[in-house]
C-alpha cells in the first residue's frame, strides 16, 4: 500500500490543533496509508504541551525558537517516508475533507504536484477579507506573468506532491515566502502542476491569522528573485 505524509506546521494554535488532528484522522485518503508529521515552531500558548502528550501517536518535531512556516516544512521533509506529501495548516481555514480531491491526480499519475485552489470554488469568495483577496489575486497574477503560467491560487496552503519532487527542491525560505519560492521552482522546472477547487474558511487576525502585509512584500521579492536565480 502506498503512503501519504501529512506535514503540519504549528505555531500558537491551542484553540484548533486538537480539532484539526481529529479532522485529519477522519479524512479520506484514497486508500492510502498515512503518516502525520507535526512541527511545533516554538509555540508559547500551550500548543507545545498538547503536542508533547501526542508524541507516541505522531511524528512530532519541536523547534527551540520560532523560525517560520518554511523552516518548519523544511524540518518535516526530512522525516517524510510517504509516496505523496500534503501540507496542512493547523488553523482550520482548510478542510482535510479535500484531500480526496488532491490525491487522486497524484495516484493516477495525472500530475506531479496538485494545488488546491480557493478561487476555483466561487463559494469561497465570501470567506476572504477583501484586502487578503486582492493581495492573493495580485500575487497570483504576478506569478503568472513572471513564469508564463496559468494558475489561480499561488498562495494556497493546500499543496500536494509526489514526495520525490518536494524532496528534490531546495527550500531556502524560512517564513511565509515558502509559498512563492516553491511555486517559482516548480514552474521553472516544468513540473506537471494541476489545480482542483477546494473549500476555504478564512479567519481574521483577531482569530489568529498570522500573515500580514510585510509577508506580501516578501512574496513579491521572492517571486522576482527566483525568476532570475535558481
Amino acid at each position: 500500500m502506498k503512503k501519504v505524509s501529512i506535514i503540519i506546521p504549528v505555531f500558537n494554535e491551542i484553540n484548533t490543533v486538537n480539532q484539526l488532528l481529529e479532522k485529519v484522522e477522519q479524512a479520506a485518503f484514497s486508500g492510502l496509508e498515512k503518516e502525520i508529521i507535526i512541527v511545533d515552531d516554538s509555540s508559547t500558548d500551550g500548543t507545545k504541551e498538547i503536542l508533547k502528550n501526542l508524541a507516541d501517536k505522531y511524528t512530532i518535531l519541536f523547534h527551540d525558537k520560532n523560525k517560520g512556516k518554511g523552516a518548519a516544512i523544511r524540518s518535516a521533509i526530512g522525516k517524510v517516508t510517504g509516496d505523496f506529501t500534503v501540507i496542512q495548516d493547523a488553523d482550520l481555514e482548510y478542510l482535510p475533507d479535500d484531500y480526496d480531491k488532491l490525491l487522486p491526480l497524484l495516484i493516477n499519475d495525472e500530475a506531479d504536484v496538485v494545488y488546491g485552489s480557493r478561487f476555483r470554488n466561487k463559494e469561497n469568495l465570501k470567506n476572504f477579507l477583501l484586502k487578503n483577496k486582492i493581495a492573493n489575486k495580485f500575487l497570483t497574477i504576478l506569478t503568472n506573468i513572471l513564469y508564463n503560467a496559468e494558475i489561480t491560487d499561488m498562495e494556497t496552503c493546500y499543496k500536494a506532491f509526489k514526495s520525490e519532487f518536494i524532496k528534490n527542491i531546495t527550500i531556502n525560505s524560512d517564513r511565509f515566502d515558502f509559498e512563492p519560492e516553491i511555486t517559482a521552482k516548480i514552474l521553472k522546472q516544468k513540473i506537471r502542476l494541476k489545480e482542483v477547487p477546494i473549500n476555504y474558511l478564512g479567519r481574521s487576525h483577531d482569530e489568529g491569522k498570522k500573515i500580514n502585509w510585510k509577508d506580501g512584500l516578501h512574496a513579491i521579492f521572492t517571486l522576482i528573485k527566483y525568476r532570475f536565480k535558481d
